[in-house]
Formats: structure tokens, sequence, C-alpha cells
């Protein structure tokens, strides 16, 4: 059973960093296309890609907050 925390507590770590990662992928991304440094897409495009890569920040670091969850479920069970 030990095994199961360990895979969970390494996901639910590189969930955090790829979440992380995204975010400030997403961020930067959809700032340099509002600041016009990117000339051939339309300003507004960066609100959108800044929104889409924030949801996908969301949801997978929620995901990784699920796992702490069971972990800290599955080891007051344990005790």
């Amino acid at each position: 059973m030990r095994e199961g925390l360990r895979f969970l507590k390494i996901s639910s770590a590189i969930l955090k960093v790829a979440a992380w990662i995204f975010l400030f992928l997403g961020l930067s991304g959809g700032l340099s296309l509002l600041l016009g440094r990117v000339p051939e897409y339309p300003r507004w495009l960066g609100i959108i890609l800044a929104a889409a890569y924030a949801f996908v920040f969301f949801v997978l670091y929620i995901i990784a907050k699920v796992a702490e969850l069971l972990i800290k479920i599955m080891d007051r069970l344990q005790d």
C-alpha cells in the first residue's frame, strides 16, 4: 500500500510543477501577444491565450490537490 502513496506524492509534485510551468508560459505568451510583440496575430488573442493557460493551470493544480487529499485520507485509514 505504501507504493501507492509514494506514487501519489510524486505525481502530485510533478503535476504542481507542470501547472506552474503552464501558467508561466501561458501568461508570458499572452502578455507578449497583448503587447504586440508578435505582429502576425491580433492583440485580443493574448487575453484568450492567457485565460486558456490559466484554466489548464487550475485543472492541473486541483488534480494535484486531490491527490494530496487522497494521501491524507489513506494515511488516516492506515493508522
